[in-house]
């Protein structure tokens, strides 16, 4: 998931993009619901959001184009221990908090009839992976996740992946090199695709090939169009692109599933980026964007926990009709809410102390 901030590349102050902030939060609200429904439709073709995953592909271009926006040209500068000390406070607060808040979830689910029916050790194990971030598909009860106690933790491996090719390589390389490398990403892509019949692996221990796939392709696809400087200034604003969004989502599954998928993916979310880069926000449009990019983050790595216990819910109770959409529906504000509590109590606060002592090391160690 993208989750880096604009940091100016000179000493003139560069601008916001806010509709991408915008755009951000609409992605991570859809995998909320996402979540939910895919617990109810174990068929993707019945899924109303079935394509809902493809959201966390949106994720990966947008980090490209932000990745390079806040630090092509700078790593050399700053250095690599520099760099990846920011990247790590950026994200890892929300990896411990998400581990955390998952153990508990699994321990107390009130549907799950007996968490340590595969040992205590092996719970220790897991968790402790999860808070470095290790795969570890060891708790049978999720489906072989690669991060089982906070499953949508993989993108984030994924994303930590990335910033280190990033790092070491991608960042010294100029920008017809980046298409050549984007464009042997999207052959990967597709054979992907076209072998499994879509383009949902990279969470589990069985498909995490699929992953590297996906996270390469988008990561390379955003960096292209921030280093061709494909942004195409536009009238349209958060609403339209978010109804763009969310289209790529809800189209129906069809033979040629993989190919739609691909094309998503592969001109879709690129051409979503490039508006949304040239789009402005004014008023509160602007400060709804933001808000939403805040809040992103912290409610993509702290709903999955409530979303288990509901599938334990539902396949003991069977909820139906309005029933089960009140529940899906309040469920989503719920987790929405908590989303915010984490964000203004845990994630910025913390953060916030991280950079301060960041910044303050240099003059403690003089």
């Amino acid at each position: 998931m993208n989750t880096s901030t604009y940091i100016p590349l000179t000493g003139g102050k560069k601008p916001h993009y806010a509709v991408l902030d915008g755009l951000r939060g609409t992605a991570a609200l859809a995998i909320v619901v996402f979540h939910f429904c895919e617990l109810i439709w174990l068929n993707y073709s019945e899924n109303p959001i079935g394509h809902g995953f493809l959201a966390v592909d949106f994720f990966f271009c947008l980090s490209g184009f932000v990745m390079g926006y806040a630090y092509d040209g700078r790593i050399p500068q700053m250095g690599f221990k520099a760099f990846f000390r920011a990247r790590l406070i950026r994200l890892h607060p929300m990896v411990v908090l998400g581990s955390v808040l998952g153990l508990f979830a699994f321990l107390f689910d009130p549907f799950n009839t007996d968490p340590y029916a595969n040992g205590v050790l092996l719970i220790v194990v897991t968790f402790i992976c999860s808070l470095f971030l290790i795969p570890m598909a060891g708790l049978p009860e999720r489906a072989g996740a690669l991060l089982p106690l906070n499953s949508p933790s993989w993108s984030l491996f994924m994303e930590y992946v990335i910033n280190i090719v990033y790092a070491f390589l991608l960042c010294r390389l100029n920008k017809m090199i980046t298409l050549v490398l984007a464009g042997l990403a999207m052959i990967w892509l597709c054979a992907t695709a076209y072998r499994a019949g879509t383009l949902i692996g990279g969470w589990a221990d069985v498909n995490i090939m699929d992953g590297f796939a996906r996270v390469t392709f988008s990561f390379l696809a955003g960096l292209t169009v921030y280093r061709f400087g494909w942004i195409r200034k536009t009238r349209i604003g958060y609403i339209p692109l978010s109804f763009l969004l969310l289209l790529t989502l809800v189209f129906p599954y069809f033979s040629w599933n993989w190919a739609a998928e691909s094309a998503v993916v592969i001109f879709v979310f690129p051409l979503i980026v490039s508006l949304g880069a040239g789009a402005t926000a004014e008023g509160k449009v602007r400060d709804c964007c933001i808000f939403l990019g805040r809040l992103s983050y912290p409610l993509y790595m702290s709903h999955i926990v409530a979303i288990w216990s509901f599938g334990n819910y539902y396949a003991k109770y069977k909820p139906g009709g309005w029933q089960l959409f009140a529940i899906v529906f309040i469920g989503t504000l719920i987790l929405t809410t908590f989303g915010y509590l984490v964000m203004r109590y845990f994630d910025e606060p913390v953060r916030a102390y991280l950079n301060r002592k960041r910044e303050l090391a240099p003059v403690a160690a003089q």
